[in-house]
């Protein structure tokens, strides 16, 4: 993966779950991102929904250490999470309308083009279909 010099990177729900977790397979593919993050050349960022998508698992699982955990990433200086505003929404219904994601990922997207993200890294294939969206697809940087 090439992580741009500066910029914005945007972090899907399961990059940031594989994040958190430390993911054996995904986790070392997406711990340059973070460092670079650490180092102030990229800024992480992720929509509000993130929040709601992330803690289900553990709150499921009545884990609160991990729930914790997710809480935790979201104060730190090299993270944001961007509000859910009706321009998101308009955007995201105009993504569906146009494409086959689901109403999070298409707020996801929405999210990402509306700030100008230099990087978007998922595991979802369909945010491929996403025009002017830079995509990262972790599976596709898995070594055989």
């Amino acid at each position: 993966m090439t992580i741009p010099s500066s910029g914005l990177v945007y972090l899907d729900a399961n990059a940031i779950i594989y994040s958190v977790e430390k993911h054996p397979i995904y986790w070392p593919l997406i711990q340059p991102v973070w460092l670079a993050a650490k180092g102030k050349a990229n800024e992480i960022v992720s929509s509000e929904l993130t929040l709601l998508e992330t803690l289900v698992g553990p709150l499921q699982a009545g884990n609160a250490a991990l729930a914790t955990a997710y809480e935790q990433l979201f104060l730190q200086a090299q993270t944001r999470l961007l509000p859910i505003t009706q321009s998101i929404l308009r955007d995201a219904a105009q993504l569906r309308a146009k494409t086959k994601l689901k109403t999070p990922d298409a707020i996801h997207a929405a999210t990402a083009q509306q700030i100008g993200c230099a990087l978007f890294v998922t595991n979802d294939g369909g945010f491929r279909s996403v025009a002017g969206l830079s995509v990262v697809v972790l599976d596709d940087l898995k070594t055989p």
